[in-house]
C-alpha cells in the first residue's frame, strides 16, 4: 500500500490520515509544523501552504530530531506532537487541558499487556515544555531516549489517559480497523470509486474498482489490482 501512497497520505474514512493529525493539533495551536521524509514531493504538494514544512533530508530524523530542527521556528514555545500513522479519535482536549508548560504530558491508553510505562501505553500525542524543545538534537534520536525515559526517572512525566480509540496503522489490519472505527463497521468507499461487486467491512480507495463476479470482504482495495486481504 505505501508503495502506491506514503502512509501519512492512506485515507481513514476518506481523508489522508495526516489531515486528520492536523485537525488534531490545530484546534489547540496557532501554528502547525509537519515533517517530512518518505515520498517528500508528494507530501509537499498535499501539504501545500497550509502548514510550515520542514523536510528532512538526506534522512528522517525521529521525532526527536524532528522537532530539533524545528527549534526556531517554535522559538521559545511549548510543543503539541502528535504522529500522522495513527488514527486517534480523541481531540486532545483533555491532554492539552490545564497544562502549565513545565512538565512533559503524554496521551496513553490503559494496556497492561503493551504498556511502556506500567500498565500504560503511548497514544501518539504529547506535550513538551520549550526547555525540552531547545534541548532536543537534530539527529536522529526518539523521544523516549532523549526525553521521557529521563522525566520518567525523576518522576516527573505526567500520563494522560484516554479511553477514546487509538489505532496505530503499521500493519494492513490495523489500518483496516482504523477505517471500521471511523464509520462503525461500515464498508468506506472512496470518492469516485467503482462498486460493481460485492463488499464488506472493506475499504476502497477512490481509485478502487470491485468488479461484478468480486465479493471482497476484510479487504483494502486500490486501483484494480491491488488487494490486501485481512484475516
Amino acid at each position: 500500500m505505501t508503495h502506491l501512497l506514503p502512509k501519512a497520505l492512506c485515507p481513514v474514512g476518506n481523508r489522508p490520515l495526516v489531515d486528520h493529525a492536523i485537525d488534531r493539533v490545530a484546534r489547540h495551536a496557532a501554528e502547525v509544523a509537519v515533517n517530512v521524509h518518505a515520498h517528500t514531493e508528494r507530501m509537499v504538494a498535499h501539504l501545500g501552504s497550509r502548514v510550515h514544512v520542514s523536510v528532512e533530508h538526506p534522512v528522517a530524523l525521529g521525532t526527536a530530531g524532528a522537532i530539533g530542527r524545528l527549534r526556531r521556528w517554535i522559538n521559545g514555545r511549548g510543543a503539541l506532537v502528535t504522529n500522522a500513522d495513527a488514527w486517534v479519535r480523541d481531540d486532545l482536549s483533555e491532554l492539552v487541558s490545564g497544562w502549565d508548560g513545565r512538565r512533559v504530558r503524554l496521551l496513553v491508553v490503559h494496556d497492561p499487556t503493551n504498556g511502556d510505562f506500567g500498565e500504560y501505553r503511548y497514544a501518539g500525542a504529547c506535550l513538551l515544555p520549550w526547555s525540552w524543545v531547545v534541548r532536543m538534537p537534530t539527529t536522529p534520536s526518539g523521544l523516549y531516549e532523549v526525553c521521557w525515559r529521563i522525566e520518567q526517572a525523576r518522576g516527573r512525566l505526567d500520563l494522560s489517559p484516554t479511553t477514546a480509540a487509538v489505532i496505530d496503522c503499521g500493519t494492513p489490519a490495523d489500518y483496516l480497523a482504523a477505517n471500521m472505527e471511523w464509520s462503525g463497521g461500515e464498508n468506506v468507499i472512496g470518492p469516485g470509486a467503482l462498486v460493481a461487486g460485492r463488499v464488506r467491512r472493506s475499504v476502497v480507495w477512490p481509485d478502487g474498482v470491485v468488479g461484478p463476479d468480486e465479493d471482497l470482504v476484510q479487504v483494502i482495495r486500490a486501483g484494480r489490482d491491488v488487494t490486501v486481504a485481512v484475516r
